[in-house]
């Protein structure tokens, strides 16, 4: 148990080596403004708004604006240490590479998989809704529109990054141009004063005001903080944004900002703008801008948003693929399989990985979407936990005058954070807990009788030689 706190060799020559014996290197071909179209394409803010939020509206009720708000806040300390980890530790690998150098490797491993259970279920979840959305046009199955999603995601995934930088920028400006329609919509019709946004009232079932307490604000909160989750994606792109030391943290609290502004503005509208308690309970935003407005900008509200639960598929697969890519190249796993998920293909992209994420996403689709949302929630909030005791690590040893973005308030930052979030794990559902402790505890047994006595061929985290210059 030794390894847990131990920091690992960052720099491994022969791992997922090319025929030439060097490791499999991404190549660096966005900006800052590539990579903040990427990474405000993974928040999805609209696709996360109309998506994830209705169902914190059934629970909430008027505390969901609140409940985001206190997320929020949240995820700037988190930000910050994405921000500063993510400059010291410039890796495809994201939050794997990060703890794993800071925290030792048993650490990182168990992020790996709380990752790697994140970056599996969110794209399902998201892509579950088109369907939805797609209903003015046409009546599909929630499950087959899904899985058709994920399909069309992995093809894209598969071409060349700096042409899906355009692709979802272009979709994230009419995701951008929906949700600002709802919230002028629902402040022009504003039914409930500010006061409201702190009144803690849902409806149950029957149509009858009832509290919201504390507790299930706090309960709320991992699935807030999922809402706002898609920052880390410019951690996961490090390898391949220009000047990383600089551009890495710029992207992950720009994204923050952003995308905040972007979810938030439009739950406080709804909230406002909604003709009575139980139209908020339902969550139905697509039948709250036609009583709004009319049918017409309903149905185009619906399909701009079906169009942005592509473009977060796209950037989810592009983002996902990058941590198996870079996990064959740490060497996870067996020879065989490390071989075929280093592989790129002729655009540059890991292809093998690619289809590795996209296939299985599509077959999630058919999962009971409350065990996803719900497995989801307990995963994000544990892996940033683990993140937060990294970033406590960070300025230890030789990487303490290593060049990199420093977060402000260190180390009362991660220290807060660290409390915050394992009292949050602790206000979950027994079932979602024992869920993520199951595969948990899978993933450590493989870490002890496969990774552990092979600790000089496998699990060696690397970091490209021009990142660490």
């Amino acid at each position: 148990m030794t390894d847990t706190l131990r920091p690992v060799e960052t720099a491994v020559p022969d791992a997922a080596p090319t025929a030439t014996g060097n490791p499999q290197k991404l190549k660096r071909s966005i900006g800052i403004v590539g990579g903040t179209l990427l990474t405000l394409s993974c928040v999805t803010p609209a696709s996360t708004l109309f998506v994830v939020v209705p169902d914190l509206f059934s629970s909430l009720g008027t505390a969901t604006a609140l409940t985001i708000a206190i997320g929020s806040l949240l995820c700037i300390a988190v930000a910050l240490c994405y921000s500063e980890l993510g400059t010291l530790i410039p890796s495809a690998g994201g939050e794997y590479a990060m703890v794993s150098t800071m925290a030792g490797r048993l650490a990182g491993w168990l992020v790996f998989v709380l990752s790697l259970l994140v970056v599996m279920i969110v794209p399902p979840v998201i892509a579950m809704g088109t369907a939805d959305y797609l209903a003015p046009i046409v009546h599909l199955n929630p499950s087959v529109a899904g899985a058709a999603v994920m399909i069309l995601a992995t093809l894209a995934g598969l071409l060349d990054l700096r042409a899906n930088a355009w692709i979802t920028g272009i979709f994230l400006v009419l995701e951008v141009i929906a949700a600002a329609l709802v919230a002028v919509l629902g402040f022009a019709h504003s039914e409930r004063g500010v006061g409201s946004l702190v009144s803690m009232q849902v409806a149950d079932s029957g149509g009858h005001t009832d509290t919201v307490t504390a507790m299930l604000v706090v309960s709320g909160l991992a699935i807030a903080l999922f809402i706002t989750q898609g920052f880390s994606t410019a951690v996961y792109l490090s390898e391949e944004l220009e000047n990383p030391r600089r551009n890495v943290a710029r992207t992950v609290l720009a994204t923050l900002a952003i995308s905040t502004v972007i979810i938030l503005v439009p739950v406080v509208a709804i909230t406002m703008g909604a003709s009575d308690l139980s139209a908020l309970t339902g969550g139905d935003i697509s039948g709250m801008v036609t009583a709004w407005s009319n049918s017409a900008v309903g149905t185009f509200v619906s399909l701009c948003v079906a169009l942005a639960i592509i473009n977060a598929g796209i950037v989810m697969v592009i983002q996902n693929s990058r941590v198996l890519f870079a996990s064959a190249r740490d060497k996870a796993w067996p020879g065989p399989v490390n071989e075929g998920l280093s592989r790129l293909g002729r655009f540059g992209s890991p292809w093998v990985a690619t289809l590795l994420v996209g296939v299985p996403g599509a077959a999630l689709c058919f999962v009971n979407l409350d065990t996803l949302y719900g497995v989801t929630g307990v995963s994000v909030t544990a892996m940033y936990l683990l993140v937060a005791v990294a970033a406590l690590l960070a300025r230890r040893g030789h990487h303490r005058h290593t060049p990199a973005w420093r977060m402000p308030l260190w180390p009362a930052v991660p220290v807060l954070l660290i409390a915050v979030l394992a009292y949050i794990l602790t206000q979950q559902e027994t079932v979602y807990l024992l869920w993520t402790g199951g595969i948990t505890a899978v993933a450590t047994l493989y870490w002890a009788f496969y990774l552990r006595p092979r600790r000089d061929t496998r699990w060696l985290v690397s970091i490209p030689e021009d990142a660490e210059a």
